[in-house]
């Protein structure tokens, strides 16, 4: 496998800064990151909607792999030089039962916990950058 399409949601802070951190980190393969519910996602996986990509992410490798909830993030440190090991371990049997509960609480107060770490989704960022006011001849940005 040579690359993961890691499909996320971007109008969430904590998934769009899991995607920031990732990319900021060496990898073992290419990670290519596509909101879920984005036209270009439905093209790669016709499947996404069933798999309830609006709750957990999903990730597909470039052999049609699929991956979801606790396996997809176990995936994405698999990807990363870094933390492959921890990724081992994570799949461990010993250690998988734990990673599912940890990612299913996270994947559903990923919204609250966003909130409250103050983060911003990618679609936030898009919006402040493109809604400029030049009012009064000096350009500012809208405030999030």
């Amino acid at each position: 496998m040579t690359a993961l399409t890691i499909f996320y949601d971007a109008r969430c802070g904590l998934c769009s800064r899991f995607r920031r951190w990732m990319l900021g980190q060496p990898a073992y393969v290419l990670l290519n990151f596509v909101p879920y519910d984005s036209p270009q996602a439905l093209r790669l996986c016709p499947a996404l909607p069933s798999l309830r990509a609006d709750q957990e992410i999903v990730v597909m490798g470039d052999d049609g792999s699929l991956w979801q909830g606790a396996g997809a993030w176990v995936t994405c440190l698999w990807a990363l030089y870094d933390f492959r090991e921890w990724s081992l371990r994570l799949a461990s049997p010993a250690l998988q039962p734990i990673a599912r509960k940890v990612v299913h609480w996270i994947s559903t107060n990923r919204i609250t916990l966003s909130r409250l770490l103050r983060l911003h989704s990618d679609d936030d960022i898009k919006r402040q950058v493109t809604d400029v006011t030049c009012d009064t001849g000096t350009c500012a940005l809208q405030p999030f």
